[in-house]
């Protein structure tokens, strides 16, 4: 059923497209309506004529170009202003001759090459009109036709007006499409930065250890067993990175790994974006490449604290990280507190000599989290200690943020 809202969606959608053949149809038949015979322009002085059978040529020439404005706008210029020219020369003063500065306005927002050509053009062939109107005429001012000539430039300005706002707001979309481009290739590079290296390092360090197991089977089984799981999970949480660059790779997810790399069916059904839950699991995996770690995790977590878990799970998973790589043996201390409306984390490893050059690496680690802490409106701080440890201490608001 047509409703009058539906009429305004349809022709947004078919606008631009119907526009200008509607107003040339309407250009057309309005001047054959009596009452606005002789109500067009009136340019110079020409006395008026009654339509005859040229009058009917002129105003299709005037009127019916509009049908392909969009796609050939100088010539549909041309055409109008030849009919113009003839419709003022011969007297005719048709309504259809209002069409002119309509045509102009549309070349000037549209016309890409030779502008100033076209302008030169335009003003000459009116210069030449004004002449031959001046004499047929009888003797106007020539202020009139000034006058008629500035108003003919205004509706070419206003078209090279919009021309400038159309590129000017291409350009800024453009501009937001590729910082948008690279805001999500920084982000994905910190969520690969944050898994790999993590669990890259849990397994040089564990397969690092396992080699001083040679003579302790049981420990030696229990310690290559730690590497395959955190193979395993490395390879699950890289998959999940897929599936945000692919989302047509998330079908498959559930499916597994096939059986021939030993990766059971069904990881792929875990959660894709770790949780504040999920740190106990994190924190076993670091003991078991061999770093004590004491984890404390006070109050109820919020059911809803947008990205701020997410942000306080990559702050302790980098922390012991940077623990099993700086200060590998060490105690370590995780402490999370939940409050009300954030999450504050704090994760301090006793001293190995490591030093703020060393805490950070290449710094992506660090820097990448205290730009996920900044963005939610939080506090971020890695420090060396006294005693050659380092603390790493973040305060994150919780919120929708992304």
């Amino acid at each position: 059923m047509i409703t009058p809202r539906w009429i305004p969606e349809q022709w947004r959608r078919i606008g631009p497209a119907a526009w200008y053949p509607t107003l040339g149809l309407l250009f057309l038949a309005a001047s054959f309506v009596p009452a606005l015979h002789r109500q067009g322009t009136l340019l110079g002085s020409v006395p008026n004529r009654s339509f005859d059978a040229l009058a009917v040529v002129v105003i299709v020439l005037e009127s019916l170009p509009l049908l392909v404005c969009r796609r050939w706008p100088v010539i549909c210029l041309a055409l109008v202003s030849l009919g113009f020219a003839a419709d003022q020369l011969r007297g005719y003063h048709s309504f259809a001759g209002s069409a002119l500065p309509v045509v102009l306005l549309t070349v000037g927002s549209r016309l890409e090459s030779h502008r100033r050509a076209t302008v030169l053009a335009c003003s000459a062939a009116f210069a030449l009109l004004s002449v031959a109107l001046y004499r047929l005429g009888t003797g106007d001012p020539l202020i009139e036709f000034v006058t008629f000539y500035l108003a003919l430039a205004l509706a070419w300005g206003i078209g090279v007006w919009l021309r400038a706002n159309r590129i000017a707001e291409a350009e800024r979309r453009r501009r937001v499409a590729e910082e948008t481009l690279a805001a999500e290739r920084s982000r994905i590079a910190r969520e690969l930065h944050d898994v790999v290296t993590h669990h890259v390092t849990a397994m040089v360090v564990q397969a690092e250890a396992a080699r001083y197991l040679t003579a302790v089977p049981d420990r030696l089984d229990q310690t290559l067993t730690a590497v395959t799981d955190t193979g395993r999970r490395a390879i699950t949480d890289l998959r999940h990175l897929l599936d945000l660059l692919n989302p047509g790779h998330g079908i498959q997810a559930g499916h597994g790994i096939q059986a021939g790399h030993g990766i059971q069916a069904g990881r792929g059904t875990e959660a894709r974006t770790p949780a504040v839950g999920r740190l106990l699991t994190l924190v076993e995996q670091t003991r078991r490449a061999g770093q004590p770690v004491e984890f404390t995790e006070e109050g109820t977590p919020a059911e809803s604290t947008g990205s701020a878990d997410l942000v306080a799970y990559r702050i302790v998973q980098e922390a012991l990280t940077n623990a099993l790589k700086y200060a590998h043996g060490s105690r370590t201390s995780v402490q999370v507190h939940h409050g009300g409306r954030e999450i504050t984390v704090e994760v301090s490893t006793d001293g190995s000599g490591s030093s703020a050059a060393t805490l950070g690496g290449s710094g992506r680690g660090l820097a990448g989290l205290r730009e996920r802490v900044d963005l939610l409106g939080g506090d971020f701080e890695a420090d060396p200690q006294t005693d050659g440890g380092f603390v790493v201490r973040a305060r994150i608001p919780g919120g929708s943020a992304s």
